[in-house]
């Protein structure tokens, strides 16, 4: 019998610790620190995607499609092959960066994920191959596979060309993408379409076959909005500018599927994870249309430019979208509480944090007034998100049943 209310306190955990690291970045610029500020932040996102997302999503979908399936000791063996790689990274880039034993458990957990992956793939009871949850399941875990692509060349390009060479950069938007925009969002998509199936309301045939090649086409060229800050020859700008707008007629008609189930009289979900799924479907928009303007050159090089509206893009897509949306799946799979008073301390931080995030870029960008006191006021607002998470961690570590 596996244990999935104590994977995903594991999860939470990681969310925490992700929220503890993130302050303690914070601290770099309001204080001297004995440690190296690039290293952290190599912990910092690793553990945040590798950690609380990677975790609270597979979770969801042993749950999903394994639960009744005896097939819980090869998850398991899985499960803790990779803590022992999370917990090894955990312990190492922050101290040494990227040296010999964090590679080592990255490239270890990159096995993990592969293995996770198969277990899926090949072990899904048939009753569920056919569905458009199982789908969207099946490509998020190919699209997972696929980015690792990334990490493999990060390896050669460090030991031949540097750091300072494109390609090392490239390396990692190419994983990032792939991460972000297929694997978590498709993967999260395919968790709604489940909680919709299991109350036998499908879209149609048609319109879900359309946004399907719509999101994957969208998927495959918005990569190219990586690009554009080398200033690429002129095919990569309409390859990245078709991308961006495929992925815009996508979630057109993503949301036009989800209103039309919405209003279904037989449709039914508890008010609160209803409420975190509406807001984390805003923030998608959001997210959307930023990348819209990404494809505009001007913006583009924007980007590249001031690199806090990057860090703001990153956080709106993981704090935001990603992470409500994980909390209201959590929630929904019984694996989870999220008390509401936590969350709205989570909600609040995350907003006022973006505020000041973009509101550096654009003071930067537009010559704005700079004041004095803002990276301690960030920081005292940053601490507001592992406050909330602890809470929420403690409350169901605390919790029966």
């Amino acid at each position: 019998m596996v244990n999935l209310k104590k994977h995903a306190n594991i999860a939470l955990g990681y969310f925490l610790l992700v929220g503890l690291l993130g302050v303690f970045l914070r601290f770099f610029f309001v204080t001297s620190l004995p440690m190296n500020f690039r290293y952290v932040v190599h912990a910092h996102s690793h553990i945040a995607l590798l950690g609380w997302v990677y975790i609270g999503l597979t979770t969801l979908i042993y749950k999903m499609y394994f639960s009744e399936a005896s097939e819980g000791k090869i998850y398991k063996r899985i499960f803790w092959f990779t803590q022992i790689t999370l917990l090894g990274m955990l312990f190492t880039f922050p101290f040494t960066g990227y040296a010999l034993f964090s590679i080592t458990f990255s490239t270890l957990f990159l096995f993990a994920s592969y293995w996770l992956a198969w277990f899926v793939l090949k072990k899904v009871p048939k009753i569920h191959k056919s569905t458009y949850s199982f789908r969207c399941i099946k490509y998020s875990l190919w699209y997972m596979v696929f980015s690792s692509i990334g990490p493999w060349v990060l390896g050669g390009v460090m030991a031949t060309l540097g750091k300072t060479s494109i390609w090392y950069k490239m390396a990692i938007y190419f994983y990032l993408h792939f991460q972000y925009n297929a694997w978590f969002i498709l993967a999260l998509i395919g968790i709604l379409f489940y909680f919709l199936e299991k109350q036998n309301l499908l879209p149609q045939k048609g319109h879900f076959r359309t946004f399907f090649f719509l999101l994957n086409s969208g998927i495959i060229l918005s990569f190219f909005l990586s690009v554009l800050w080398v200033e690429p020859h002129w095919i990569f700008y309409v390859l990245a500018a078709a991308g961006a707008i495929l992925q815009v007629a996508a979630f057109y008609k993503f949301f036009r599927i989800i209103k039309s189930i919405w209003r279904d009289s037989k449709f039914s979900l508890p008010s609160f994870p209803k409420l975190l799924l509406k807001v984390s479907g805003l923030l998608l928009l959001v997210k959307i249309l930023l990348q819209l303007f990404s494809a505009i050159p001007y913006f583009a090089e924007l980007a590249f430019t001031y690199t806090d509206f990057v860090i703001g893009y990153l956080h709106l897509t993981f704090l935001g979208v990603i992470s409500i949306a994980l909390f209201a799946f959590l929630e929904l799979a019984g694996l989870l509480r999220i008390q509401k008073a936590a969350f709205y301390i989570f909600f609040l931080s995350f907003i006022l944090t973006e505020v000041l995030i973009f509101y550096k870029g654009s003071a930067l960008w537009l010559k704005l007034p700079f004041f004095a006191d803002y990276f301690w006021i960030l920081t005292a607002i940053s601490s507001f998100l592992p406050i909330s998470i602890g809470i929420l961690l403690v409350r169901n570590l605390l919790r029966k049943g």
